[in-house]
């Protein structure tokens, strides 16, 4: 299970609006981090696990990572396929890139999932499991 981790973006405000769209899609929010940063997570109750997004570089980081350098992939959960749908549409629309549309996926049993580049080349996935890919 995660506990968080992060992504450096190139331009705040862009990463926040495609953010915020893919957080409202899967039932999740956004919160302000600091003047350079945001968090990406379930809630302020239950704040962990939660993504990291800013345009500082990580002082963990190896020297010369930047925004889009280090491409990371994050999987977030989904309760069921029209929630990876609504993730895709939402994503599309608010600056990602189409990197695989909604779908069963092979070898991965019961597995429907969408992935997109978000504004900085991050590759981003939404999946429903088991039950919820019926």
């Amino acid at each position: 299970m995660i506990d968080h981790t992060g992504v450096v973006v190139s331009d705040l405000a862009r990463a926040r609006r495609f953010y915020d769209a893919i957080a409202a899609a899967l039932g999740l929010q956004t919160a302000d981090n600091g003047p350079e940063a945001f968090l990406f997570g379930k809630s302020a109750v239950e704040p962990i696990p939660y993504l990291w997004i800013g345009t500082t570089r990580p002082s963990y980081w190896v020297e010369g990572s930047r925004a889009g350098l280090n491409q990371m992939h994050v999987a977030l959960q989904a309760r069921d396929k029209a929630m990876v749908d609504a993730f895709h549409r939402a994503a599309l629309e608010n600056g990602g890139t189409d990197n695989g549309p909604p779908g069963p996926r092979q070898g991965a049993g019961a597995y429907y999932g969408a992935f997109v580049l978000d504004p900085d080349g991050n590759n981003i996935e939404a999946c429903a499991r088991g039950k919820a890919t019926k």
